[in-house]
């Protein structure tokens, strides 16, 4: 959080192309948030839990990612300085983190398995309630503190018993160049579809007007469907999505097609990373889950980054129709690892 108030103080001062650069590069440095929420749900919830734990998670993200482009683009038409026009937007985003630091700091207790009984790990708060032990106030999901030995609780079971963590990481990989092309060229094909055929149309309004349709459908489905789903059920149905949107997305001459196919991204966007993400805790040791959702995020990253370069790149190059078709092809790939090599895991007993 640290990391994230300097990069956002950075975007506040920015009067030059640089020092707005240098803030993304501290943003990106020290960017984690998500993927610590997600390790905190998979410290406090059990097998049983764990999806729907997550896809709270997700719709908290999508919630936000709903709001917060909205929220960007009324601040920014306030210009206060006239050397950074965006100052109004990124002061408002500076006091957000700085409020955000404050309650982690506050109210946030340890929950990793090895540092939450330790002396100093919480407020001294701690008491039982109705059977559960609580840490500053919060009850463990799992409605017990399950006793570590050697750093493994006695009932975790060995890291890779279903999926191999490997092949979860390249699934994630090969997932996200994909998926954030597509992403990343949204704009490119709203501009130029939506501009040659209304011309008193604004691009921009069209294509914030489509990421809040996804944005709002992606948190009404983590908040009631895709919570309740097996996470391997719920990745199999978002790149079966994904294929049919870059598909669509190829071939699209309607406007109509088009949010048709922003609603397919947004099953996508629901579903897929949610539950890698599941299914990566869920093999990990009790005391490993942070590292290995690190270790998968920084895979997926990897592909993020790499993954707009090439579709926008080809995008731009060969046309629409060959970008998207090939990104469906990508996507049919992805879905023969995702139907051939990930199994649904075996829960394991939750008797210490």
């Amino acid at each position: 959080m640290a990391g994230n108030i300097l990069s956002v103080s950075l975007w506040v001062g920015a009067t030059d192309f640089r020092t707005f650069l240098a803030s993304r590069i501290v943003g990106g440095l020290t960017e984690g948030n998500v993927q610590l929420a997600n390790a905190i749900v998979s410290d406090i919830s059990d097998e049983s839990q764990r999806g729907s734990a997550m896809a709270l998670v997700g719709a908290c993200f999508s919630i936000a990612f709903t709001c917060g482009p909205m929220l960007g683009a009324a601040l920014s038409t306030i210009d206060m300085m006239a050397s950074n026009k965006f100052a109004v937007a990124a002061g408002v985003s500076l006091l957000l983190v700085v409020a955000e630091t404050l309650y982690i700091y506050v109210s946030l207790p340890e929950t990793h398995p090895q540092l939450r009984n330790l002396p100093g790990a919480s407020d001294g708060s701690d008491s039982k309630s109705n059977g559960q032990p609580k840490t500053n106030g919060v009850a463990f999901m799992n409605g017990h503190s399950k006793p570590v030995l050697n750093g493994h609780s006695k009932n975790v079971k060995a890291k890779g018993e279903t999926n191999n963590l490997t092949v979860l990481k390249i699934t994630h990989f090969l997932f996200l160049i994909s998926f954030s092309g597509l992403e990343f060229s949204l704009p490119f094909i709203t501009a130029a579809f939506y501009g040659r055929r209304h011309e008193n149309s604004n691009p921009s309004a069209l294509n914030g007007r489509l990421l809040s349709m996804m944005g709002l459908i992606a948190s009404l489905l983590q908040g009631t469907i895709v919570r309740r789903l097996p996470p391997l059920v719920v990745i199999r149905v978002g790149v079966i999505s994904c294929a049919l949107s870059f598909f669509l997305l190829a071939q699209a001459s309607s406007i109509t097609g088009l949010y048709s196919a922003g609603a397919l991204l947004a099953v996508t966007s629901a579903t897929v990373v949610t539950g890698i993400n599941s299914l990566g805790s869920l093999e990990a040791r009790e005391a490993e889950r942070g590292a290995v959702l690190g270790h998968l995020r920084s895979w997926g990253q990897v592909g993020r980054a790499l993954g707009p370069m090439l579709f926008c790149s080809l995008f731009w190059w060969a046309g629409r129709e060959v970008a998207y078709t090939t990104g469906g092809a990508m996507m049919v790939g992805v879905g023969v690892i995702v139907f051939g090599l990930l199994r649904s895991p075996t829960r394991t007993s939750s008797k210490s």
